[in-house]
């Protein structure tokens, strides 16, 4: 974390970390000059250490996260522990800045996006023929082209951090997912 961040935004891995710096940048906003820092967690079950680092006894810092929608519940019971409050809705989560992805970031990307516009990401990446393979495996074969992107960008390691500002840059900034604009939008209304 820089030495003047004011305030964090936890997020799982380094792909998130990359898509909403990129979403930012889009939005015509300096996270490093505004004092918000990125700070991807190594998964989401780390979520409790690193609210106890940043607050309340911590650096102090205004926080904000982003997860997936299997991780809802740790970051859930996580918050409540750490005194944010009790019997946490997501709505609650939402005003205390903490986000969930349904059903996780590339998800998010691919419904704003649409198929067609990730398709051609993953052209501009080189991997389209490999995408195609991947289609075709019998496992694969004629499940819907959403879930079948979606799976690919697990199926290489690196590939969602190659993929994730890529695919923020390709977005209409009038269908950016939620979670994302409202993490931003969390911490950057209030400096």
């Amino acid at each position: 974390m820089p030495g003047r961040a004011s305030a964090v935004v936890l997020v799982e891995g380094v792909s998130d970390r990359l898509a909403l710096e990129a979403l930012a940048v889009r939005r015509g906003r300096e996270l490093d000059a505004e004092g918000v820092s990125v700070v991807p967690m190594g998964g989401a079950t780390n979520i409790a250490s690193f609210l106890e680092r940043y607050r309340p006894h911590g650096v102090g810092v205004r926080l904000a996260g982003l997860c997936d929608l299997a991780e809802e519940g740790d970051f859930k019971r996580a918050l409540e522990r750490a005194g944010f409050g009790s019997d946490l809705s997501r709505a609650g989560m939402e005003r205390l800045g903490f986000y969930v992805c349904i059903a996780d970031l590339e998800d998010e990307l691919i419904r704003c996006l649409g198929t067609a516009a990730v398709e051609k990401v993953i052209a501009a990446q080189g991997d389209l023929a490999a995408f195609r393979t991947f289609q075709n495996q019998p496992a694969w074969r004629g499940r819907p082209d959403a879930e079948q992107l979606r799976r690919f960008f697990g199926t290489r390691g690196g590939r969602k951090i190659q993929s994730a500002a890529m695919l923020v840059d390709a977005l209409d900034l009038s269908r950016v997912p939620r979670p994302l604009d409202g993490v931003l939008a969390h911490l950057l209304t209030r400096n």
